[in-house]
């Protein structure tokens, strides 16, 4: 599995809104809790990479390589975790930006 990114939020409202929109934009929800969502973006692999695996395969490994590629873009897929910022760690936006 992909170490996931991470989102700050300053409340738990903004915490929802953009849990929703990701939804929306096709990630699943993996593990919510108090003031942390896991979202994990929802593929199989692309449906070209499929095609050209099973002609440049499918004689031989008989759909193998398709499963196998479906299963490792499922397990390594895009996550995220978004999480309330409470003040342990400060924010980027929290540092003087440069000029």
């Amino acid at each position: 599995m992909s170490a996931p990114r991470f989102r700050n939020v300053l409340t738990q409202r903004e915490l929802q809104g953009i849990r929703d929109d990701m939804i929306t934009a096709g990630y699943t929800v993996i593990n919510e809790g108090e003031s942390t969502v896991l979202l994990r973006r929802n593929t199989w692999g692309s449906m070209g990479a499929h095609i050209l695996l099973l002609i440049f395969t499918g004689w031989w490994l008989i759909g193998l390589g398709n499963l196998i590629y479906a299963l490792i873009a499922h397990y390594t897929a895009d996550q995220v975790l978004i999480r309330v910022h409470t003040g342990e760690r400060p924010l980027a936006q929290d540092y003087p930006q440069p000029i």
